[in-house]
């Protein structure tokens, strides 16, 4: 139920900071702020334009956290289905976002690409150089056939780990597209769910999405392969829009 219902609130918020920002980037005769929605007439006269505007905007990124945090999370155990099959695409994204939080804590970096400069965040380039040291090493033992097992406190931690980053470097669409593997495998577990509850049919042969691969007879190491070639373009493509922005 959390997942939903912050989808909800953030909806909700969201068009509150639009009426919020038509008002007062292109005002309408008789139509004031306060009069835009009950949230912002609430904040504003409580505590002023600005202040008003601060606490709306943290109200989203506090709910906007919440949801990265649990869908990231969710999401890289739902994959974790194959031997090696999440961590691989957890070692390629957090490599990747190394590069985003050095470009983003370096202001030269950051301005010339157009993309948010937060003091401080370079630092976090230690943190996803040790995510990816350490799940090379899991990978040695994890690797078909696997000897060790990440398990659910291993999978639910990484990609929690993967949210902050994105959170941190102001790249939470792009966690999206360079993670899309987990987005996918998430979204065939949803389709899944709510066509059999409501038709009573089933899309896949089996959810997650890599266990309908294996139901039609594909390899388990082809299957674990093909998912890392998928996400190496995922992971280029969300690099490429340092320059396409």
């Amino acid at each position: 139920m959390l997942g939903p219902l912050a989808v909800i609130v953030i909806i909700l918020t969201s068009l509150d900071h639009f009426t919020t920002w038509l008002c007062l980037t292109q005002p309408v005769e008789g139509w004031s702020v306060t009069e835009a929605n009950p949230l912002s007439d609430f904040l504003f006269s409580q505590l002023g334009l600005l202040e008003g505007l601060a606490l709306d905007s943290a109200v989203t990124l506090a709910l906007l956290v919440m949801l990265v945090l649990t869908g990231a999370s969710n999401a890289v155990n739902l994959t974790d289905g194959l031997d090696g099959l999440a961590i691989m695409p957890t070692v390629m994204v957090a490599g990747a976002f190394a590069i985003f939080a050095y470009l983003t804590g370096n202001v030269v970096f950051a301005e010339y690409l157009s993309i948010p400069y937060v003091p401080g965040v370079g630092e976090m380039v230690v943190f996803c150089g040790a995510m990816v040291g350490a799940g090379l090493g899991f990978l040695w033992f994890n690797a078909y056939p696997a000897q060790v097992f990440m398990g659910d406190v291993g999978a639910l931690a990484l990609g929690a780990a993967l949210g902050i980053l994105a959170v941190m470097v102001r790249q939470e669409l792009v966690l999206v597209i360079m993670g899309g593997l987990f987005v996918v495998e998430t979204i065939s577990v949803i389709l899944q769910v709510a066509s059999f509850k409501l038709t009573g049919r089933r899309i896949f042969r089996m959810a997650p999405l890599h266990h309908h691969f294996e139901l039609k007879g594909w390899p388990e190491p082809r299957i674990i392969v093909r998912f890392w070639v998928v996400t190496v373009m995922l992971v280029l493509v969300g690099l490429a829009t340092l320059k396409i922005r």
